[in-house]
């Protein structure tokens, strides 16, 4: 069971809210009572994530954009905005991930990575930063370990995500003065997700993560989502600038042990 919290009367915007880890943040935030908007590129997702809100109960709305294409964030937050009015919180995590050597994929799919989870998410909190409560404001940014980890076959998410954790650092120091938190939320192997069926796409790929991981266990969306609302709360009222694990202890050693076998769960088996 996850902890409680209260954001009935908040507004919250997720970037990337429509699947995986980022919807289970989004229906979180709308258990809790908050007013939440979704952003991702393809409008039938949006528009299943919206409905879904909407059946937990919350006001909820989405819109279609590519985290890539900086007018096209623009648009749709300060839709939202219109529509919501100043966002309490903000959630940015809009990513793309594969397995590849560095020599294994084109420039262009090394690029494509870097658009969408650095260009992204500076374009998302770039867009958002004038439309945020202030003083009182969160902002949470879903990273990785790859951000702090070197990792076999992950050069594109491994430069991508350590920019990431610097956009975070940097956007604390100089949002802090107006009463504007910035954090990163590291998540380890998520169960039910995109990401980890690209990264771990047979059983015996899934058993071998799961060994790596100190607690023994995949961690749930919840999990994460709990720390979001966690940072996005009173309780964590001083707390600007962290890059914060939760992943079991992944990142102690079990994710570059993960690394050096992801040529491996590359190939098909």
């Amino acid at each position: 069971m996850g902890m409680t919290f209260d954001f009935s009367g908040q507004t919250v915007f997720v970037a990337g809210g429509t699947s995986g880890i980022n919807l289970g943040v989004a229906q979180a935030f709308a258990r809790a009572g908050a007013r939440v908007a979704v952003l991702s590129r393809r409008q039938e997702k949006v528009d299943a994530a919206v409905e879904g809100l909407q059946g937990l109960g919350a006001e909820a709305a989405g819109f279609a954009a590519d985290v890539r294409d900086y007018e096209a964030v623009e648009k749709a937050l300060g839709a939202a905005h219109q529509r919501f009015g100043n966002f309490d919180v903000l959630v940015s995590g809009a990513a793309g991930n594969f397995p590849a050597k560095a020599t294994g994929m084109s420039a262009n799919a090394f690029k494509s990575v870097v658009e969408i989870d650095l260009l992204g998410t500076y374009h998302v909190l770039r867009a958002a930063h004038p439309l945020m409560k202030k003083p009182g404001g969160s902002i949470v940014n879903i990273s990785a370990p790859q951000a702090f980890l070197p990792m076999n076959m992950q050069m594109h998410v491994c430069s991508a995500k350590a920019g990431v954790d610097m956009i975070t650092r940097v956007g604390a120091m100089e949002w802090g003065r107006e009463g504007l938190r910035v954090n990163s939320v590291v998540p380890g192997p998520i169960d039910d997700t995109e990401g980890m069926q690209r990264l771990a796409p047979t059983e015996a790929a899934r058993e071998a993560v799961m060994d790596s991981v100190p607690m023994g266990r995949y961690g749930k969306a919840s999990e994460i989502a709990d720390c979001c609302m966690w940072l996005a709360s009173p309780a964590a009222a001083y707390v600007t600038g962290a890059v914060i694990p939760v992943d079991g202890g992944w990142s102690l050693g079990g994710a570059q042990a993960m690394g050096q076998g992801f040529e491996q769960l590359a190939k098909p088996q």
